[in-house]
């Protein structure tokens, strides 16, 4: 048994000493940690786990006054093996090429350097003291020269392990290594199949692997100075040896029996005949008890994290619970964040009272620099007051700027409907559900506001008005909410009164208390705005969707007679207008956008990375941003282009003669799956996606993403069927607008008359 496994064993966690203190008694005067990863594509919160780990048990030796040091390797000389959809066009001719000698998806440096850069300044905003290296500079450098020689002299000794741990024999020609093809620059499509002490006999073959294309140049060449680079478990072997590695943790995955550590501590033990660091397996973080993963749009990413968590509760997160346990987080429609503020203050409250000495040592090791204490405000309570107008001097008197920015972040972004209110600018239709007591209520209200200044002495006046009333506590505040936010439950009522312009709370309590027929009217009138589709036998909404996402709303249109072109000069000038207007807009805009926010809440509520399949509006208007301009399709598709970017809100036009009704809005079933438009192969759906089918199946994927190839609009297409699809801040009304506009300018562009038109809701 390698030795790896008795120092596990010797390192068990137990409940007597923090986690990090307990596995790092007795250990030797000079230390050395490592941790690294591939700067390849979007961190997820995940990945940030071992960098910290690492980091509290470098912090920890120091306090003991060890010598240690913490190296982190950016891994970019891995080949590029898989690309986001955004990138395919622009980034494919890359794959199987290293990550330091693709070009940036910006255009700035390299495609190592892109992401690089990003978790460079998630290790500045973390407090990580990590000395990050390159593995292109230390292969170009020769760091690994005397590794890769060993290695290659000792072959056989390493191919014995791989035979052992897999059982099955190991070809006499293969070899640990690849080499960067002379001629295209790959890595990943290569093969070394012999040595002779000074030069490798390498091919760059054609069918290697499925992910690139070789170009079939043969030859030898030396495999020293950055021209060559051993696979992941052997480079993980030659970076202990060489760096002396005395600690290095790694994910359960890596750490299971068979896994990558087990192999790479035999090849270290076999062909150095060294001892593997003191290793432990750390769990991972679950999103709805699934691993996260950006690839597959499941859990935040790191950036993510650090825009809704200060660095210092990030750490928190990280380290409060043993690495050897797994912790949901899902903050999408939960109340995760606040809970973890409250804990945070709690471990706070144990580090400067000294309570409990776990959560007393999990906030102390989570600080930056000098130890802060936070306020003693509630995360929840502030979530209320940036919801607030007129509380930002509250907010400053009570030093809660920092904190105000996340919880701005929460509200907008992952707070459940219950955490959310907006003072309504006109009067809510809950007003017409009030009786006369709860008017009455609110007529003595009005009297006394102005004279109201401390929200607490407020607070208590307002429920014994209601108690002279007959009212209880909770028939009381409601009457207020449901005036001012339209719900029947809130914040505190003084507080949220306080903060309003007092004129215009006066005044929407006496026209809530005023028996006015003409408001209910009114308001009966806004309900019923928009046309009201109500064809079941053409469209509807599968009840879960309902229940689920309870604002959800479809526009439906269906137009006959069409004429499309491949483009219009007229359209052409008009797309270009519209492009003009969108100068200076930034990506950063982008996510300001209420319509945007709502397509990214709905995409990761169905658990889909918004960064890979961003909706139609994003899409598009990113495009404008990035100044790549607008792709030309289609007179049709073009045309209903400009009114998606202009409103936001995301349209899928669909050959009419190709759909088989009756079409639903539902949840995609286990197995079912689509061929996407200019895919070769079908995609499958996950059963959290939101998709429109017919009788034959989906033939668009996540609210308007992408449309089936079989439903595709073409120049040939003489009849349209349209959706039109808005959710949260999306309402119908601006559905019903968008729809109108797209069918406006396809009848511009296209011609064609309207047969259908209207709105279905859940």
């Amino acid at each position: 048994m390698v030795n790896w496994e008795e120092n596990q064993a010797k390192t068990m966690y137990n409940t007597t000493m923090f986690w990090a203190d307990e596995v790092l008694q007795k250990r030797k005067e000079t230390e050395v940690l490592e941790d690294a990863w591939t700067p390849s594509g979007i961190v997820h919160m995940g990945g940030l786990k071992g960098p910290v780990i690492h980091d509290v048990l470098y912090k920890v030796l120091k306090e003991q006054k060890k010598e240690a040091k913490y190296i982190y390797g950016f891994d970019d000389f891995d080949p590029i093996d898989g690309l986001p959809p955004r990138l395919e066009a622009t980034h494919k001719e890359y794959m199987g090429v290293p990550t330091f000698m693709a070009p940036s998806p910006d255009g700035k440096g390299t495609f190592a350097d892109f992401y690089g850069n990003k978790m460079r300044v998630m290790f500045k905003a973390l407090g990580l003291e990590a000395e990050i290296y390159l593995a292109s500079v230390n292969y170009k450098k020769g760091v690994y020269n005397e590794g890769i020689r060993i290695m290659l002299d000792n072959v056989t000794k390493v191919r014995k392990v791989y035979e052992e741990m897999y059982k099955h024999q190991v070809k006499n020609d293969w070899y640990p290594l690849q080499v960067i093809c002379p001629t295209c620059g790959k890595l990943g499509t290569t093969k070394v199949t012999d040595w002779d002490g000074k030069e490798v006999t390498f091919s760059c073959l054609p069918n290697l692997v499925t992910w690139a294309k070789g170009c079939g140049t043969t030859g030898k060449m030396s495999p020293f100075d950055g021209n060559a680079k051993m696979p992941w478990k052997p480079e993980w072997a030659i970076k202990w040896s060489t760096f002396n590695v005395t600690i290095e943790w790694s994910g359960k995955d890596h750490m299971s029996k068979g896994g990558s550590f087990e192999i790479a501590a035999k090849i270290l033990k076999s062909v150095f005949n060294q001892e593997p660091p003191m290793a432990k397996a750390y769990e991972f973080f679950l999103w709805n008890g699934k691993k996260m993963s950006s690839s597959k749009g499941l859990g935040l990413t790191g950036e993510e994290l650090l825009e809704v968590l200060p660095p210092q509760i990030a750490r928190f997160l990280m380290i409060k619970t043993d690495p050897n346990k797994a912790v949901e987080f899902n903050p999408v429609g939960t109340d995760i964040i606040p809970k973890l503020f409250d804990d945070y203050q709690k471990a706070a409250d144990a580090y400067f009272n000294k309570g409990d000495q776990d959560l007393a040592r999990a906030f102390e090791l989570s600080q930056i620099g000098e130890v802060q204490k936070p306020p003693d405000i509630r995360f929840s309570l502030l979530a209320q007051w940036v919801q607030m107008p007129n509380m930002k001097k509250q907010i400053e008197r009570e030093g809660l700027t920092d904190w105000a920015k996340y919880a701005q972040v929460w509200i907008e972004k992952y707070a459940p409907e219950n955490a959310k209110f907006l003072v309504q600018k006109e009067l809510p239709a809950a007003a017409e559900d009030l009786y006369d007591k709860q008017k009455e209520l609110l007529q003595k209200i009005a009297v006394e506001i102005d004279s109201a200044e401390d929200a607490e002495e407020f607070q208590t006046h307002i429920y014994d008005i209601g108690k002279e009333l007959g009212l209880n506590g909770k028939e009381t505040f409601a009457a207020i909410y449901k005036v001012l936010i339209g719900k029947d439950h809130g914040p505190k009522a003084a507080w949220l009164i306080l903060s309003l312009e007092k004129d215009f709370v006066k005044e929407r309590f006496r026209e809530a208390a005023r028996e006015n027929q003409e408001v209910k009217n009114k308001n009966q009138i806004k309900e019923k705005a928009f046309n009201k589709l109500d064809k079941p036998e053409m469209f509807s909404i599968a009840k879960d969707v309902k229940e689920k996402y309870p604002t959800i709303s479809v526009g439906v249109a269906v137009i006959k007679g069409v004429s499309i072109e491949k483009s219009n000069p007229d359209l052409e000038k008009e797309k270009q207008q519209l492009l003009d207007s969108l100068k200076g807009l930034t990506t950063e805009q982008l996510g300001q956008y209420p319509e945007v926010v709502s397509y990214r809440n709905l995409y990761k509520a169905m658990g889909v990375d918004w960064h890979s399949r961003r909706p139609s509006p994003e899409a598009l208007l990113r495009r404008v941003a990035l100044q790549k301009g607008l792709y030309m399709v289609n007179t049709c598709v073009d045309a209903y282009n400009i009114a998606v970017m202009k409103n936001r809100v995301s349209v899928g036009a669909f050959d009419l003669d190709a759909i088989a009704f009756p079409t639903e809005l539902r949840f995609a079933k286990k197995g079912e799956e689509i061929l996407l438009l200019g895919d070769s192969d079908p995609t499958q759906y996950e059963e959290t996606e939101l998709a429109y089918c017919d009788k034959k199946g989906g033939y668009n994927i996540d609210f308007n993403f992408r449309d089936a190839q079989r439903t595709a609009v073409q120049e040939s297409t003489k009849n349209l069927y349209i959706n039109v699809d808005g959710i949260y801040d999306i309402t119908p009304k601006q559905v019903e607008k968008t729809l109108r506009e797209s069918c406006d300018m396809i009848m511009k562009y296209c011609g064609g008359t309207f047969e259908t038109f209207g709105i279905e809701t859940a």
